[in-house]
């Protein structure tokens, strides 16, 4: 007996020696070719991820702070103030310690991302002394980062969100004096090209690290930056590069343009072949738009490299769905801003604000100091709200952001693929005024309350146009349909196919309603629903699958 006993555990132990063996070898090194990402085997990879926001950079709008507490420095000086030195340097130990885990990994990988990108500080790896000396504790939570990316099949990309002495003369590089000191002194130069030698020497042989992200938002023009100092950023790319590829000629370079990434004038010809392009998409316009991105596109084909979405978000779901059909429809990869912070709804997690934060807050505006205690006390609240099980997740976020179902697809998010494919309309020389303004399907404006975080909008379809939507369903399994359209003028009809099955709609209201079409059976994968009016005129205000 105890020979089968010693038999059977030496089997399970083979067999979980082998599946970690292959889970370990599910992950290879990434680089370019041509406009694609690619692993070793030459099979594309679309980066689709989440940014680690506020975790090793606290911003001060995640934290509902105001002008005393806009950056990370003024953060610590606002603990610091109100608990002291000791336990402040506690509590952001904790805090780290706390925000991201591999709880967290686990749960990005498990909802279908497949990166991670980190905003680093450069001061939890590099002290701001005369003799600058690196610091162990921002090496060991990457280190752990990494360990359990590689776990969970993650990739990351390291950004760095705030270089020594500041890239951008902002609050976001938690810079002293609102001054790109970067640019200004070569000694935070030399101590940048340092740090990333140092992090590439780390990571030289680590495939789970997919991209060195150089530079966050660098030089922006509303501050003055950009026009003073933007002539200096490739040559500090150049520079940061040539140190890294001394020791790592593996790891692929991701590059931003000025203000804020977006501005890509400056680049010309890539100057390593293994580098990518990035900008930052957010869409905050009222009425709701889309931005346009056929600058980028057309830059795309002069450098004949990959581009990356490093940023995007930060506004509701109805974007989220067409910014990310928009860049999958362009082979752009993306990564979305922020994976989770304080008392929100638009982002896949939200941490509860503990109680009594309101006061901490309007101490970081001026307002009174509260009580040492207390606040010791609301710290304390905090470091465990920040942990993913006490978060409350926002399922529709997340599948809004992976456009799959369940969710409520609103009618203007049709599909990109262009005439005939996603959309087809009589006129196609009048254009939408509001939202896509670039293509000819009408969509109207329904509400546009200041309260609101989004406007209201439906889509108008004449007889004979259509629109088609495509969807992720991550099983095969029955969904219910539900419609909220209404007539234009009075009767009207329209057919709706889900995967080319029939369903006509007979309608008179000529006030939305919201009409049941049944029960369907979606397929694990990719699946289209068509809506086309056969009768007059309709109103379309959107499609759920629930």
């Amino acid at each position: 007996m105890k020979r089968n006993v010693t038999l059977f555990l030496l089997l399970c132990l083979s067999m979980f020696s082998f599946a970690q063996k292959k889970q370990e070898k599910s992950i290879s090194f990434l680089h370019t070719a041509g406009q694609d990402i690619v692993n070793e085997t030459g099979q594309k990879i679309f980066l689709k991820g989440v940014g680690l926001g506020n975790w090793l950079l606290p911003e001060g709008y995640m934290w509902k702070f105001g002008e005393y507490g806009d950056r990370p420095r003024k953060i610590e000086k606002i603990v610091s103030d109100l608990i002291g030195k000791e336990k402040a340097a506690a509590f952001w130990k904790t805090f780290r310690q706390n925000y991201i885990t591999e709880a967290d990994v686990k749960r990005i990988a498990e909802l279908g991302f497949n990166s991670v990108r980190p905003a680093l500080n450069s001061r939890l790896f590099l002290t701001e002394d005369e003799n600058p000396v690196y610091v162990e504790e921002g090496f060991q939570l990457i280190d752990s980062l990494v360990r359990w990316c590689k776990k969970y099949n993650l990739y990351v990309i390291l950004d760095m969100h705030a270089a020594p002495g500041g890239q951008t003369g902002a609050n976001i590089d938690d810079s002293r004096n609102d001054i790109p000191e970067l640019f200004l002194e070569k000694k935070y130069q030399d101590q940048l090209v340092d740090l990333w030698v140092k992090l590439a020497q780390k990571y030289k042989d680590e495939p789970v690290v997919a991209a060195y992200d150089l530079l966050n938002e660098p030089l922006p023009i509303n501050t003055g930056s950009a026009d003073k100092y933007k002539h200096l950023l490739e040559p500090l790319y150049k520079r940061i590069t040539a140190a890294i590829r001394t020791v790592d000629q593996k790891h692929m370079i991701t590059l931003e343009g000025f203000n804020w990434s977006n501005d890509w004038s400056l680049f010309t010809k890539p100057f390593d072949n293994n580098v990518f392009y990035q900008f930052h998409y957010y869409c905050w316009n009222r009425p709701d738009h889309l931005n346009g991105i056929d600058n980028f596109l057309q830059k795309r084909n002069e450098l004949n490299t990959p581009i990356w979405v490093g940023e995007t978000g930060e506004k509701g779901n109805t974007i989220y769905w067409a910014t990310a059909q928009l860049f999958q429809a362009k082979n752009i990869g993306f990564s979305f801003w922020p994976w989770k912070k304080m008392d929100t709804q638009n982002t896949p997690y939200s941490i509860n604000k503990p109680g009594n934060w309101d006061l901490i807050a309007e101490y970081s505006k001026g307002g009174a100091k509260p009580d040492a205690e207390l606040a010791e006390k609301i710290f304390k609240e905090l470091l465990e709200n920040i942990k993913i099980s006490n978060c409350k997740y926002f399922d529709d976020v997340c599948n809004a952001v992976l456009t799959r179902v369940p969710a409520k697809i609103e009618a203007e998010n049709y599909g990109h693929e262009g005439f005939n494919r996603s959309y087809f309309v009589v006129d196609t020389v009048s254009k939408s005024k509001f939202y896509r303004t670039a293509e000819p399907v009408k969509i109207n404006l329904d509400s546009k309350e200041k309260e609101q975080f989004w406007s209201e909008q439906s889509i108008e379809l004449q007889q004979s146009e259509w629109v088609v939507y495509s969807f992720e369903s991550l099983t095969s399994k029955k969904y219910h349909l539900t419609l909220r359209a209404s007539s234009v003028t009075g009767q009207a009809k329209l057919t709706v196919k889900i995967n080319g099955k029939k369903v006509s709609i007979d309608m008179s209201n000529t006030t939305f309603s919201e009409i049941g079409i049944g029960d369907y059976k979606l397929k694990k994968g990719r699946n289209t629903i068509k809506i086309l009016s056969n009768k007059n005129a309709v109103n379309v205000d959107w499609i759920s699958c629930n």
